[in-house]
């Protein structure tokens, strides 16, 4: 499975979230205190977009994990970066469930890179549907949610403003990501780079990992073909490989954004004759 088929997931369940919280806001629970940080200390991904260990939605707003305990008046949750947390809520924290097609057919924003969607049609069933509001008691043991608001760190806690019920298909494809980080991919910002070996740190695990490219490497950013003297140290890139003998060998490399330093140039439109 191709990494992409996570981000686009990710990136449609961030949308489905911020734009059913733009559409009728509520105030936040009143469960949480303590500063802001990643979910429960995680660092997040993709620099305060939704990152996958911990997925955190933003520095201090919110994590993804699995249902293992339920109360009156909060979750039990094991996040995907394996720690154990607690999601309050109260009557102004909504509930709602993602629809099976979301997360699919999401072009234009988190492909292969940022700027590369994933092609194909959402399934009817899902296409261009709001999220279904659902209740609390919806949710089972068992169930992976993504929980939007304030992160206590300290407490391992979050006081949620919205909860979102992930569709279970898609909850699976991301476990198996998640699994195979290290493995067939991985991904982070460039700290070294040696020859053809490049270090990272990762952006899952918060932990230094490294590549080594061949002459069967393909390097991208974005759309955009490139080379391996074009990675700088900064860039946040992607690399789909597999170990050998101990050593990651990419088949492919992406790397995300504009080089360091650099702003993208923005067409002028020509002067009047």
């Amino acid at each position: 499975m191709k990494v992409r088929l996570l981000s686009v997931i990710v990136f449609s369940l961030a949308l489905t979230v911020a734009s059913a919280q733009d559409a009728n806001p509520a105030p936040p629970a009143a469960q949480n205190s303590g500063a802001p940080t990643g979910a429960f200390g995680q660092r997040s991904g993709r620099g305060g977009g939704m990152g996958m260990a911990g997925m955190s939605m933003g520095p201090g707003r919110g994590l993804m994990g699995t249902v293992t305990q339920i109360a009156a008046d909060h979750f039990t949750v094991k996040t995907y970066a394996g720690e154990t947390g607690t999601v309050n809520f109260s009557v102004n924290t909504r509930f709602m469930k993602q629809l099976a097609g979301m997360g699919q057919g999401m072009g234009g924003g988190m492909g292969r890179g940022q700027g590369q969607g994933m092609p194909g049609a959402m399934p009817a069933d899902g296409a261009g549907a709001a999220p279904q509001t659902i209740k609390s008691s919806d949710i089972k043991v068992g169930d992976d949610i993504a929980a939007m608001g304030e992160v206590n760190a300290v407490a391992h806690s979050i006081g949620a403003v919205m909860v979102v019920q992930i569709d279970p298909e898609r909850a699976r494809q991301m476990h198996e990501m998640q699994a195979n980080y290290g493995k067939t991919w991985i991904m982070g910002k460039v700290t070294a780079i040696d020859g053809v070996k490049v270090t990272i740190f990762g952006s899952v695990d918060s932990a230094p990992h490294a590549f080594v490219a061949d002459e069967n490497t393909t390097f991208r950013r974005r759309r955009e073909p490139v080379t391996m003297a074009d990675i700088h140290l900064g860039d946040t890139l992607r690399a789909e490989g597999a170990i050998e003998d101990g050593v990651f060998t990419a088949t492919a490399v992406n790397v995300m954004g504009m080089p360091p330093g650099q702003t993208p140039t923005v067409p002028r439109p020509a002067p009047p004759r």
